[in-house]
C-alpha cells in the first residue's frame, strides 16, 4: 500500500536521507579512532559511536523504505478537502477558529498542525467542501466543525 504524502513531505525526508548517509561516514571513522584506543569493552567512545551508527541506520532504513513507498499528493482541487489541503475550521460549541495540514501518516507533526488524513479529524474532513460541518468523536464527547477554508 503505497504511503500518501506530499512533495514538502517527500523533499525533507530525502533531505534528511542524505543528511544521514554522511553521518553514516563519520560515524565509521569514528568508529575506526576509538577502536585504536585499544580495549573496547571499557571503551565509552567507541561504545556511543556504535549506539549512534545503530540509530542513524534504523534511520536510513525507515527513510528509504517511506521514500520508496510513498506517493506524492498534489493537494488537489482547493474546493474539496484532501491529503495536502490546508483547511481552516471553526470549532461550533467554543467559536474558535484553529488550521490544520492534512498530510500523509509518516509525515505528521501536531506542532506544526500536520495531522493525519487517517486521524479521527482528517477521516471526518476528507472530502468535505467549504462551509460544510462535520462531527468528530472526541473523549469528551462529539466535537462539530465547520470548513471555513480550503487553501
Amino acid at each position: 500500500m503505497p504511503n500518501l504524502i506530499t512533495l514538502e513531505g517527500l523533499n525533507k525526508f530525502k533531505e534528511e536521507l542524505e543528511e544521514r548517509l554522511e553521518r553514516r561516514k563519520k560515524l565509521g571513522k569514528a568508529i575506526k579512532s576509538a577502536k585504536e584506543h585499544g580495549d573496547l569493552s571499557e571503551n565509552a567512545d567507541y561504545s556511543a559511536a556504535k549506539a549512534q551508527q545503530g540509530e542513524n541506520e534504523k534511520r536510513i532504513n525507515w527513510l528509504r523504505r517511506t521514500i520508496e513507498k510513498s506517493q506524492v499528493v498534489a493537494g488537489g482541487k482547493k474546493n474539496k478537502v484532501d491529503v495536502g489541503c490546508v483547511v481552516k475550521l471553526c470549532q461550533s460549541h467554543s467559536g474558535q477558529d484553529l488550521s490544520v495540514c492534512l498530510v500523509g501518516t509518516s509525515e505528521v507533526n501536531p506542532g506544526e498542525g500536520k495531522i493525519s488524513h487517517q486521524s479521527p479529524l482528517g477521516k471526518a474532513l476528507m472530502g468535505k467542501g467549504k462551509g460544510d460541518k462535520t462531527q468528530v468523536d472526541t473523549p469528551q464527547g462529539k466535537e462539530e466543525y465547520t470548513i471555513k477554508e480550503i487553501k
